[in-house]
């Protein structure tokens, strides 16, 4: 609809002030300034609620308004300060203008509320970088302040909750989220990880029936002590990532299975033999009686590594297959095969420029180490351990064909393997939530057991240990999936702000998020 003159235009570029009666509009150049007025109604004075027309005197608030054309705009506002009729009340006030003038500040509430939307992702200096591209001229500090004056939501008692820790320094101090796992929201944010700090917050927020957590033993102690009758939820996603180092361990210690399938070398070097006569040390004095301990301080070894060739019951299961990666070098080995066998001697230079006039993009050191490896005159796999286990742990439908015949074919190399291969498949369908998922993981767990797979068995002491709450986590719909994900939006808030805020700016921000 066309304006028919300028009052109307008035109204309309300055309709967030229609309480006000404009008088004029003044175009300084850099800035445009606006004349108000409050209207000449009675105002009801807030503390006795009477309502009073008599005028004492005028005065004139200066405050900024929402930019126009990237122009700062300032309104200049007569208020009137009236007589309050009420005996023995105060005798005179100030009347105030709900909505669009608040009492003692230096801008309008809609430009306030603009400010406040753009310090709550910014803050700080990029905020007040922003702020000043929209021709608001605010300092960090100012910004800052305006930041932490934004109310917190109130605080409320969800039945669902899912804590987690997220770091505030990475390995010195560590502090506790706490949302709601129905609705996502944020809750809380606590200043530590620690047991009592979180047994103290959950007895101050009685009411709560299900608590969603990882395979924290802190958090676990803490809602028992505070919440003996909540439901502690496993999460499901630390279940599967516990399986998958699991299977890893388990395809590195059968190397010498299902390497001889794909005729790939074991190392055979000072370092395996370093490995064989370590092994054979470790379990000497095990077949002695001595302790793991006892072993580690003889042998001068760390624990964990005493405890993981007693692990391996057979030497060989030490050996680990060459980690070679795909190179640059790969599509021409028959030709640099066919070439030093025609000529042994043939300089690493010549051969270089052979394969790069045939298209190779790679650099001459990179063809000096392929070579050095061996890797151009004996057929070594491309298989490690590590994309093994990956291969086991993906879901079935998104394997490519051949990667389906290599796997059965490396699965089939040992009776270890193969049990390893079934467990994960069944395993994988727990992870769906369903009632019937209790006894699945009871007969899950015992046919591990009987299975020559000391990792697995590892991995299944861990769910004995917290047994309660992966049964909760396999069979009821709640994660903590949605507490991960405020953990990395809270990632990105502390890089936003260099990692230098506070702990009261750092959770006035992931709180208002």
């Amino acid at each position: 609809m066309p304006v028919k003159n300028v009052n109307e235009l008035v109204q309309t570029v300055f309709s967030g002030m229609s309480p006000l009666v404009i008088d004029g509009v003044t175009d300084e150049g850099e800035r445009i300034v606006v004349r108000a007025r409050t209207p000449t109604e009675a105002a009801v004075w807030p503390v006795c609620g009477a309502p009073s027309g008599r005028v004492h005197g005028y005065q004139l608030r200066t405050v900024a308004d929402v930019p126009v054309d990237d122009r700062r705009v300032v309104v200049r506002v007569r208020v009137r300060r009236l007589v309050c009729p009420t005996r023995g009340c105060r005798h005179t006030f100030r009347e105030q203008v709900p909505g669009v003038l608040e009492r003692y500040q230096r801008r309008t509430a809609r430009l306030t509320r603009q400010v406040k939307a753009g310090v709550e992702e910014l803050a700080g200096r990029a905020g007040a970088r922003l702020l000043a591209v929209l021709a608001v001229g605010l300092s960090r500090h100012t910004t800052l302040r305006t930041l932490l004056r934004i109310p917190l939501p109130t605080g409320r008692t969800p039945r669902v909750i899912g804590v987690d820790d997220f770091a505030l320094r990475r390995r010195h101090r560590y502090a506790t989220v706490v949302i709601d796992a129905e609705t996502h929201e944020r809750i809380d944010v606590l200043p530590d990880r620690t047991a009592d700090t979180l047994e103290v917050w959950l007895r101050k927020h009685p009411g709560i029936e299900v608590v969603c957590r990882d395979g924290s033993a802190t958090y676990a102690e803490a809602i028992r002590r505070a919440l003996p009758d909540a439901v502690q939820v496993g999460d499901r996603w630390h279940l599967w990532h516990n399986l998958c180092d699991a299977t890893l361990s388990e395809v590195k210690a059968h190397s010498t299975c299902w390497a001889t399938v794909l005729d790939a070398p074991i190392y055979d070097g000072p370092r395996a033999q370093t490995t064989l006569e370590r092994w054979r040390q470790v379990h000497d004095l095990l077949d002695q009686g001595a302790g793991l301990l006892e072993c580690a301080r003889r042998l001068q070894l760390a624990l964990n590594t005493v405890k993981r060739y007693a692990r391996a019951d057979q030497p060989e299961r030490m050996l680990r297959v060459p980690k070679y990666r795909a190179s640059l070098v790969d599509p021409y080995r028959e030709h640099l095969r066919k070439r030093r066998a025609e000529d042994p001697a043939a300089p690493v230079k010549h051969l270089f420029e052979e394969i790069k006039a045939l298209g190779f993009t790679g650099c001459l050191n990179l063809l000096h180490k392929y070579i050095n490896q061996g890797r151009a005159d004996a057929d070594r796999s491309h298989i490690s351990p590590r994309r093994l286990a990956r291969m086991l742990l993906t879901r079935p439908d998104n394997l490519k064909t051949e990667q389906h015949g290599l796997l059965a074919k490396l699965t089939a190399s040992c009776p270890e393997m193969t049990q390893l291969a079934a467990g994960i498949r069944d395993f994988a369908p727990l992870l769906t939530p369903h009632a019937d998922n209790a006894d699945a993981l009871t007969r899950w767990i015992a046919q591990v057991r009987e299975a020559d797979l000391p990792h697995l068995r590892t991995f299944t002491r861990g769910l004995d240990r917290d047994l309660d709450a992966v049964i909760a986590g396999l069979t009821l719909p709640y994660s903590n999936g949605p507490t991960e994900g405020v953990n990395t939006k809270t990632k990105r808030i502390a890089r936003q702000m260099h990692g230098r805020a506070g702990f009261t700016l750092l959770r006035h921000r992931i709180l208002l998020g």
